[in-house]
């Protein structure tokens, strides 16, 4: 599989496809006529935006506010618009490594695809040349506003159940806190 290498992309993004409840998850790398969508659960999204945010803050702190890192998002810098079309699934990330590469002041993150022949727990210490990789170089600010956006679409799923706090489908939910009677 090849390596999708985006250094820097002109666009990188988190997005869903589906409503709330039946959502496919998708980061998506553009650069000139290049596009990669990949697929990820929504606990990984929410994982890699946090550890995105907890890098660029540890960064901000050691460089003592120096380091060409924003503290937040700069406003007006949101990527609200949707996916671009067409979104076809080059792998679905297994998974995920996080780095601050100090001498180009970016961050780089790398989606490895899942091998679902897997048996072993413990991760490879070399990476399979087999399997798909999208390898994406941000500075700061971009890395701020992929953040931000990132968690807001997390965010945007069903309301949680006053009770369990569990997801409420449209119809409702059969709530355990009310010993099985639907919410």
């Amino acid at each position: 599989m090849p390596v999708h290498d985006y250094d820097p992309p002109e666009r990188f993004v988190a997005g869903t496809v589906g409503e709330p409840g039946s959502r496919t998850f998708f980061l998506q790398a553009r650069s000139g006529g290049r596009l990669t969508s990949v697929a990820l659960e929504k606990a990984q999204v929410s994982a890699l935006a946090e550890r995105v945010g907890e890098l660029l803050d540890e960064i901000v702190r050691r460089s003592g506010g120096q380091a060409p890192v924003p503290a937040l998002a700069a406003a007006g810098t949101e990527d609200t618009a949707p996916l671009e079309v067409p979104i076809e699934e080059e792998f679905r990330v297994g998974t995920m490594s996080l780095a601050w590469d100090g001498e180009r002041d970016v961050v780089v993150i790398e989606c490895f695809e899942v091998d679902d022949g897997d048996t072993d727990p413990e991760l490879p210490t070399e990476p399979d040349p087999a399997r798909g990789v999208l390898r994406v170089s941000l500075d700061g600010p971009s890395a701020r506003a992929f953040t931000q956006r990132a968690l807001s679409l997390v965010a945007a799923g069903r309301p949680p159940c006053p009770f369990c706090t569990g997801p409420l489908d449209a119809s409702g939910h059969i709530c355990p806190r009310a010993n099985g009677y639907r919410r």
